[in-house]
């Protein structure tokens, strides 16, 4: 080898090993992305909404009707509705089911296992349920609707044991219940978000039944609550911000919260192996506390090599498909649903 040569690749190998890598820049924490004008427009109608701000502020937030007026799990008779008592978790009292049927409907119909939202502390088993129920009216699906043990008077672990237990009592009488075993979906927004998502890690863990596919409306899944997003939706009016957020875990886990002392059974986002989950579908507004929370999770099941659906909405705010359905983008949000439903299904 000539001298030129050595000295060339001296250099070169000098240069490499001396080369220092540049530090990644840290994400700048900017204001909240814009509402959508027509999402915009309804926030005024927030203002009544009581605050979570602590937990003695939870009693006022339960006085106030949050369903619509006009609230009909029935659909004008299309489905039956029938409340049933059923064993709870073990050494725990009995828990309600609200079992929706089709009328008419011919052979085992696949179900929705539906857990209401409100943060860990509020609503039930009725909340917003008729919109569930029509979303998946079409494909002729069931709905059973399980009511949980809130916080703070039930904390961790009762609110999931109870979704979980209404899981296994809705699979095991499949038969009973005229519904498919084979074709369970679970779904939650908010808080049932959440707890839908432990419920189905905790199934998947306890080799309970496994649903089909799970929707995952925009979920409450980690109570470390230090997201950009939770950090730019502070203070943001009516809307479920950074210390709403902070009072339902605080309620849930009371100091253990933010803590390695954390079960993935009360904060999804805490599991470490999110493999062997069903089909995901995961959707959240750009402009709220969960959205960064939510959009982990997903990139997480994908990492995973898990399936899931990520939809970010731009411009909405937590629960604005709910609150106002005629705006554009709340329809486009809930067609995504129905679409996803529909491949599921294979309809």
């Amino acid at each position: 080898m000539c001298a030129t040569t050595t000295s060339m690749m001296q250099e070169v190998m000098v240069t490499t090993t001396t080369t220092a890598p540049t530090a990644p820049t840290k994400t700048q924490i900017g204001p909240p992305p814009p509402f959508d004008p027509e999402l915009a427009a309804v926030l005024p109608m927030l203002a009544d909404v009581p605050k979570l701000e602590t937990l003695e502020s939870i009693p006022a937030a339960r006085e106030f009707v949050m369903n619509p007026p006009d609230e009909d799990p029935t659909l004008d008779g299309r489905y039956t509705v029938e409340t049933r008592t059923v064993p709870g978790p073990a050494g725990a009292p009995d828990i309600s089911l609200v079992i929706c049927r089709p009328v008419g409907a011919a052979g085992q119909v696949p179900v929705v296992y539906n857990i209401h939202g409100g943060g860990m502390v509020v609503g039930d088993s009725t909340l917003w349920l008729s919109s569930m129920i029509a979303m998946v009216a079409e494909f002729d699906a069931a709905v059973v609707s399980v009511e949980y043990r809130l916080a703070p008077e039930t904390p961790h672990p009762g609110p999931v044991e109870d979704c979980y237990a209404g899981l296994v009592w809705t699979a095991n009488h499949a038969d009973e219940l005229g519904i498919d075993p084979a074709r369970i979906m679970i779904a939650g927004a908010s808080a049932g978000g959440g707890l839908a998502a432990a419920t189905t890690l905790l199934s998947r863990d306890r080799g309970g039944p496994m649903p089909l596919a799970q929707l995952l409306m925009c979920p409450m899944l980690d109570d470390r609550n230090d997201t950009p997003s939770a950090t730019q939706m502070e203070g943001m009016g009516g809307l479920w911000d950074r210390v709403a957020n902070q009072t339902g875990w605080t309620a849930l886990l009371g100091g253990a919260r933010g803590t390695d002392d954390v079960s993935q059974y009360a904060a999804p986002a805490r599991a470490t192996d999110l493999t062997g989950l069903p089909a995901t579908f995961i959707d959240v507004g750009s402009a709220e506390t969960f959205r960064d929370e939510a959009v982990t999770y997903a990139s997480r099941i994908w990492q995973a090599g898990g399936r899931c659906e990520l939809h970010v909405w731009a411009g909405g705010w937590h629960g604005y498909d709910a609150v106002a359905p005629h705006a554009a983008v709340s329809q486009d949000t809930v067609e995504a649903r129905r679409r996803w439903f529909a491949r599921m299904l294979g309809a």
